[in-house]
């Protein structure tokens, strides 16, 4: 039997994802909130629905969406840079509650290592969470919401800076100056990786778990980005020298010495 996954938020991750499973044995609900993007879904063999997400309801045909999905996959960043900022953890109450009426049983939640905040050294996932930024705090509540409900078998994956097809920090960074935390490590992870974690977590039912992934190459970010840079013919940033704070080195412990899921895709290109 076809078993049936939603995911809601077909961005840049969520698209790829959704088009992978459904090459694979899943039905795929898949959300956008742009009414241009429904053909492009259904073209890749996608069941498209129209949805938002307001801090007052859900907008669209969330029941339909969610009918018969045994597992749903929550890929809905917080949006709290520039003047319009939102309740992020209101808007993933209203989508649990949903989830609830609609008899979801399993949750993927698609969360991020700035829950850690600026904890220094090895941060695996027995790490104490420590946000400093409002996004980390609202995505660490929000996290609970689902992993701490009855209702759901919750899994949740935080990962590190995403890499891949027209995203890479080097495009902003490239030419500026005075940047502080040159010696600080990189902890990123490439987007085909990303899908491979997700993937396997549904095929593997690695539920009630919460992994940190990030790619296990960790050089300071002065070295990487030079590196990078010169690769790509691009200007280098500049980093102030004296500045030897060295961050987090964010551990992906459970994905690759508990569940030996290696990650494949290098961040060097």
């Amino acid at each position: 039997m076809t078993e049936t996954v939603a995911i809601i938020g077909c961005g840049w991750l969520g698209l790829p994802l959704a088009e992978s499973l459904s090459q694979k044995r899943f039905r795929v609900h898949g959300s956008t909130t742009s009414k241009e993007k429904l053909s492009l879904l259904s073209g890749r063999g996608i069941h498209p629905f129209l949805i938002s997400l307001t801090e007052e309801r859900v907008q669209g045909a969330i029941e339909a969406f969610l009918e018969g999905v045994k597992i749903l996959i929550i890929n809905v960043p917080p949006r709290l840079r520039g003047k319009k900022k939102e309740n992020y953890v209101l808007k993933m109450r209203l989508l649990r509650d949903a989830a609830v009426a609609s008899k979801v049983g399993h949750i993927l939640f698609v969360s991020s290592t700035s829950v850690y905040g600026d904890i220094e050294g090895e941060v695996t996932e027995a790490t104490t969470p420590r946000p400093n930024t409002e996004s980390g705090k609202q995505l660490l509540q929000a996290e609970g919401l689902f992993k701490d409900h009855p209702a759901f078998a919750a899994t949740i994956v935080r990962f590190g800076g995403l890499i891949g097809p027209k995203r890479h920090p080097i495009t902003f960074l490239s030419g500026r100056k005075g940047l502080s935390n040159g010696n600080q490590y990189v902890n990123l992870i490439h987007l085909t990786d990303c899908i491979s974690v997700l993937e396997n977590i549904l095929l593997k039912k690695w539920w009630n778990a919460i992994f940190n992934a990030v790619y296990p190459y960790h050089p300071t970010k002065e070295n990487y980005y030079r590196a990078i840079a010169q690769k790509r013919g691009v200007q280098p940033p500049e980093y102030e020298v004296n500045n030897n704070k060295k961050g987090k080195k964010i551990i992906a412990h459970e994905l690759l010495f508990v569940k030996m899921l290696p990650l494949k895709t290098s961040i060097e290109d």
